[in-house]
């Protein structure tokens, strides 16, 4: 399908999904507009890890090389018991050299600033809610309700989020997302001419910690562990400190050293049953209305920017109309090719993200202390045994796009 046939494309959510949707959209000459719910685009969530696979997307949109520079390079990464003893580590060069490509550590701000700005000035709508009215078919546009009334799109791109609307409302039978049994603590921390020489995580019983280093001299400091959903404490800060302050140097002090009142609590919820297709009618779901899935392979926003380039890619094939589309179900054109190409991969990263989550949900000593152990033992191997682990997601390649920067 030529991509000039999709006169008008509609993105539900203003998340890194949903921009990354627009701009892959719009690099190939569809008019879009995202809508989205909240006020501002102030991000939830301080911190994110841009794999090889999100960056090489990213490079299609003319965006990479952007986010490549705001990143701050540190030599090694790998992950240690609350003692501070390293079980595993690797030297950053060898992740670079064998994937051409860093995990670039950026603030989560920053990946929304790039991406808003390669946009189209008035693109995107904040303090916009939109509501899928019907899906739409081969002969009829999908309608979405806004607060300006209801509007036909020949594309809507639904990047709505966990506890997405409009995922209920295309598969209502589909169990939703399950919890995870995590909760999450989130914070950037200033730490002016103190930058931590080691990043990576701290593995316990039942919860974990992890420290990523930023430009402009700010750490990145997350925590997961094992609570009731919907548990809150009422002082988070005190809460990670109670949790964390007597593991290993430099956790304390981070935290000591952070601002309370920027500190972000969620709790893991996870898509672990698969969808039946990641479209239906002229919809596409993307991102964590697709496939949420826990943190644990910092995969989450990497696999929503995936979907996005795959999406554009896909909408450029076919021959117009609701067929150009994939409306009518054929695997190999528009939207039916963009679930064949995304579900098998994403189901397998939220599997794999899923079973790590259940070693660091180990709290028995005898079992803890075999997890540690195997962790040793595979620190001990060479590096390209333990990258070629990695390979089957950091591999990954990104489609062309007709329209695309470079």
């Amino acid at each position: 399908m030529s991509h000039g046939k999709i006169d008008r494309a509609i993105v539900i959510g203003g998340g890194i999904g949903g921009l990354t949707a627009a701009l892959a959209l719009h690099r190939q000459g569809v008019p879009v507009t995202v809508h989205e719910r909240a006020a501002s685009l102030e991000p939830v969530g301080a911190g994110l890890a841009l794999a090889p696979n999100a960056l090489r997307a990213l490079d299609r949109l003319g965006v990479g090389a952007r986010l490549r520079a705001l990143a701050t390079p540190h030599p090694a990464l790998g992950v240690r018991r609350p003692t501070g003893r390293w079980l595993a580590r690797t030297d950053t060069s060898a992740v670079e050299n064998h994937f051409g490509d860093p995990i670039a550590a950026v603030a989560r701000a920053e990946v929304i600033d790039a991406l808003v700005n390669a946009l189209p000035t008035g693109t995107v709508r904040t303090g916009s809610p939109a509501t899928l009215v019907t899906p739409g078919d081969e002969d009829r546009e999908a309608v979405v309700r806004t607060e300006e009334g209801e509007i036909g799109a020949a594309l809507v791109v639904a990047a709505d989020g966990i506890h997405s609307a409009t995922r209920a409302a295309l598969f209502p039978r589909h169990p939703g997302p399950r919890y995870s049994g995590f909760t999450t603590w989130r914070t950037i921390v200033d730490t002016p001419g103190r930058h931590p020489s080691a990043a990576g995580e701290i593995w316990g019983r039942g919860r974990l910690a992890g420290i990523v280093p930023l430009a402009g001299e700010r750490v990145y400091v997350y925590g997961a562990a094992l609570a009731p959903a919907g548990t809150r404490a009422g002082d988070e800060h005190a809460e990670l400190l109670r949790l964390y302050g007597d593991w290993c140097a430099p956790l304390p002090e981070l935290l000591r050293a952070s601002d309370p009142a920027r500190v972000l609590r969620h709790d893991v919820w996870a898509l672990t049953d698969p969808l039946p297709a990641y479209h239906r009618g002229r919809v596409a779901l993307l991102g964590d209305a697709a496939h949420a899935m826990a943190p644990f392979q910092g995969q989450g926003a990497c696999q929503a920017i995936e979907d996005a380039v795959v999406l554009a890619a896909a909408l450029t094939d076919g021959a117009g109309g609701g067929a150009g589309l994939g409306v009518g179900g054929g695997k190999g054109v528009g939207l039916a090719a963009y679930t064949a190409a995304r579900l098998p991969r994403t189901t397998r990263i939220v599997a794999g993200s899923h079973r790590i989550g259940a070693l660091v949900a180990l709290r028995s000593p005898a079992a803890v202390l075999a997890r540690d152990a195997a962790l040793t033992l595979a620190g001990l191997l060479p590096a390209h045994f333990l990258l070629k682990r990695s390979a089957p997601t950091f591999d990954w390649q990104p489609p062309a796009l007709s329209g695309q920067a470079h």
